[in-house]
């Protein structure tokens, strides 16, 4: 196993690990309570709103896949989300159906790399919105529970090395729209930059990729206040917005199982320094687990309807995407 490869398994462990501490010091209590509070009626919710984002979601990868030149049919881009979101829940590393996406449709449309950018440049914008709007709540929503974050994203030792690597960003593409003969590395940087610019930023592509992404993050607040009440946690959504919102962003580190790991670990210290209880946080960050993996199951039916008629090509396309993984640091599966 290559270097890249024993980093994805160390990432994916960590996350592991997270959840054995937390076992380890709340008990098992926190998951199984979590799992006897889910009802039917709670299952509809969720499949309600994670139709709701994931239309929204398959709306911003056509804007941006059609920003880039390519078609993308929403009918096609809603089924194909479906299927990486159950593939992403399902499967370890969680990012093997974003990498089916991707080439599937980069292949369908004869143009793999720009294909694959465009499903990175849409998740980038997701990104995007969950870190611009969760800073604008955590700095206009009060909480004792923001106090230490606060203080360590406005350290020097972290606000400088950004503002400085932001500055480089600028230059860097300032330097890069002047020069007209440039290296490699520049070149492609350069094509980069400008794909950036049409998939997010043209006139017609970045006012619905902003809705889209709005859209999405409200409909994953949602759900986590909806898991929160299920958990019983009787606090006013106000209060929970902020601790959700740093659960969220957990959610982006690499460092996780499925999602599973930095989601719980935070949720719970949360949830604790607010005063509802460190169980409790865990208990909804199991909830929402559970939620998100039940609102993904149509892409189980999606890739149920889609495998008998492609298996004939399933070896040649498992075969890329072990490549494409590899070359991303993602663990490769055993066949």
């Amino acid at each position: 196993m290559n270097r890249s490869g024993w980093a994805a398994w160390l990432r994916m462990l960590t996350g592991l690990g997270i959840l054995v501490v937390l076992v380890w010091h709340l008990g098992s209590d926190a998951f199984l309570n979590g799992l006897r509070r889910i009802d039917a009626a709670t299952l509809l919710a969720a499949l309600g709103i994670g139709l709701l984002t994931t239309v929204c979601s398959a709306w911003r990868w056509c804007l941006v896949a059609r920003g880039l030149g390519l078609r993308l049919s929403l009918r096609r881009a809603v089924a194909d989300y479906y299927r990486a979101l159950f593939l992403n829940a399902a499967l370890p590393g969680g990012v093997w159906g974003d990498v089916h996406r991707a080439i599937g449709h980069g292949r369908s449309a004869g143009d793999l790399g720009r294909g694959v950018r465009a499903v990175v440049l849409e998740r980038t914008a997701g990104q995007l919105a969950l870190f611009v709007v969760g800073a604008a709540v955590l700095l206009a929503r009060p909480s004792p529970v923001l106090a230490p974050v606060t203080r360590f994203l406005t350290s020097p030792g972290v606000a400088l090395p950004a503002a400085v690597v932001g500055v480089l960003v600028i230059a860097t593409s300032c330097r890069l729209r002047r020069r007209r003969g440039a290296s490699r590395g520049e070149r492609a940087l350069r094509t980069v930059l400008s794909e950036a610019r049409q998939g997010l930023l043209a006139r017609g592509v970045w006012p619905g990729v902003a809705l889209s992404s709005v859209a999405v993050l409200a409909g994953y607040l949602a759900m986590f206040v909806l898991a929160a009440r299920v958990a019983g946690v009787t606090a006013p959504t106000a209060e929970l917005v902020p601790l959700v919102v740093l659960a969220l962003l957990a959610m982006a580190l690499p460092l996780n199982v499925g999602g599973w790991g930095p989601r719980e670990g935070v949720a719970a210290w949360a949830f604790g320094a607010a005063g509802l209880g460190a169980a409790q946080g865990l208990t909804t960050a199991v909830i929402y687990g559970v939620l998100a993996l039940a609102a993904s199951l149509p892409g189980a039916a999606v890739l149920l309807a889609r495998w008998a008629p492609g298996l004939r090509t399933e070896r040649p396309q498992f075969e890329l995407e072990e490549r494409v993984l590899a070359e991303q640091g993602a663990p490769q599966r055993r066949t």
